[in-house]
């Protein structure tokens, strides 16, 4: 049985489902799921739930992000043992909670909710600090790349990556997940860098995601503000399906998960 997938702690007693918005700081987790010696943000948080509610639960999240990888509105859903007041959850959780890791809300919700399998979509911001200078304070949530971009050039090749589409060529999928359509949708990239501001954005909004996709999306994207590939060259990833000619893997310090939406909304 993998980490994380199964029901490990069956419920002992009646108990209800509630929906934790948490955000966290990926620096120092080897991702969202459990794993056999590293540390894991869903370790953390099922450790909280035993301290606060006396059972050991198993923690369900939205998306398994990879180490190093923030998130800002991570959903996650638990059934516990008994009720606490949805406003008093954060808090008690909170201080069973490292540094690293909040609890932003918590709401009850149906005995049917999945926080994974529900989530209609999902929106992730890759952000690049583009100075000479490396970052500082801002550097465990940034990526440093220190030569100009051309952000309108990054922009006009943007509008390529929306719609649905074939993203083979940007995804680091292995022989096991050969059999994942790579048929994705994205609703939304866009690259934003405001006036007087080192940081270049890059939002993408999509239903759901290849292994490594936004990351290569990024890099892709990079490589046309740095002037190493052509935006038409963008537009051929999607007939060569060739990976090695999409843009780098950028790193996973600059990711961040923003939020998750779900019809109707829970937070």
């Amino acid at each position: 049985m993998t980490a994380g997938d199964g029901n490990e702690f069956p419920m002992k007693k009646p108990g209800m489902r509630i929906a934790l918005l948490v955000e966290y700081d990926g620096t120092d987790f080897s991702g969202f799921q459990i794993q056999k010696s590293d540390r894991s943000v869903q370790s953390v948080l099922e450790e909280a739930v035993f301290a606060v509610y006396g059972e050991r639960r198993r923690i369900y999240g939205c998306s398994r992000t990879d180490a190093g990888v923030h998130a800002r509105g991570h959903v996650s859903h638990v059934d516990v043992p008994f009720a606490i007041p949805e406003d008093r959850i954060p808090a008690a959780l909170n201080t069973k909670l490292p540094e690293d890791v909040c609890v932003r809300s918590a709401k009850n919700v149906h005995s049917s909710f999945h926080a994974r399998f529900d989530a209609a979509g999902k929106r992730y911001v890759y952000r690049i600090y583009n100075t000479g200078i490396r970052p500082c304070l801002e550097r465990r949530i940034v990526t440093h790349v220190p030569g100009k971009l051309d952000t309108d050039r990054m922009r006009e090749a943007a509008m390529l990556l929306v719609g649905t589409k074939d993203f083979t060529a940007f995804s680091a999928r292995s022989e096991k997940d050969r059999t994942v359509s790579p048929i994705r949708t994205m609703r939304r990239v866009e690259v934003k860098k405001d006036l007087g501001s080192d940081t270049v954005e890059i939002t993408v909004e999509g239903e759901s995601f290849l292994y490594n996709m936004v990351r290569i999306m990024a890099g892709t994207l990079v490589y046309v503000g740095q002037g190493k590939i052509d935006v038409s060259d963008v537009a051929a990833l999607f007939e060569s399906r060739d990976r090695r000619k999409a843009g780098k893997t950028m790193p996973a310090s600059g990711l961040t998960l923003e939020d998750v939406r779900y019809d109707p909304p829970i937070f």
